[in-house]
């Protein structure tokens, strides 16, 4: 019966599912694969949870690089493309299957097989046809490439949240895409008005 009483002790409709919230790491979480980290959460259930970091850049391969590495060619004639293609970033986004990619992209591509649409806005997608389309052309207006993802057993995120190692807010089309990783992590706090140097010293009293 133990399974039973876990059961009614998680009541999500009192904790709430985060899918298709982003996460922002406390400056007190314990582990350091999260430190400074901006998760975004496209799965959140009973089951668990798993989410995209948006703002750790993979070191040592470009998008064009990895593009190659897969045997897909990009068209020559098309220097836009080409700066394009250059111009989307390559993350870590977990440290979960650290060699297996996904796509997260805005809503203007879809695949009935391979795209999970996370809200109205966004969709993730882990199938190798989405880099062919972005490489000719056909793919999403805006995307990032990560590397791995970050993955929760069942309560495990709602304990983490209420231990204060994440707070949370609405995405936003910069914070999801910009290529400008290095203010994505303060940006995403002062959504929620809140200054980086207090969270610092409260930090220091944990």
């Amino acid at each position: 019966m133990s399974h039973v009483s876990g059961d009614l002790s998680y009541r999500p409709e009192e904790e709430g599912f985060l899918e298709g919230k982003m996460l922002i790491a406390m400056p007190s979480m314990g582990d350091e694969r999260f430190s400074r980290t901006l998760i975004y959460l496209c799965v959140h259930n009973p089951e668990g949870a798993m989410g995209i970091v948006v703002n750790k850049p993979a070191p040592n391969i470009t998008l064009p690089e990895l593009l190659d590495q897969l045997s897909i060619p990009v068209p020559e004639e098309s220097p836009a493309l080409h700066k394009k293609i250059l111009a989307c970033p390559v993350l870590v986004g977990g440290p979960v299957e650290a060699a297996r990619g996904f796509v997260l992209h805005t809503h203007d591509y879809f695949s009935e097989d391979s795209t999970l649409p996370v809200d109205d806005d966004v969709g993730l997608t882990a199938s190798v046809d989405i880099l062919r389309a972005i490489a000719h052309g056909h793919g999403p207006e805006r995307a990032l490439l990560a590397l791995g993802y970050a993955g929760w057993a069942p309560g495990q995120l709602e304990a983490e949240i209420q231990a204060n190692g994440w707070l949370h807010c609405d995405p936003d089309p910069e914070l999801l895409f910009s290529t400008n990783l290095d203010a994505k992590y303060n940006s995403a706090l002062a959504k929620l008005g809140i200054n980086l140097s207090l969270l610092s010293g409260e930090a220091g009293h944990a």
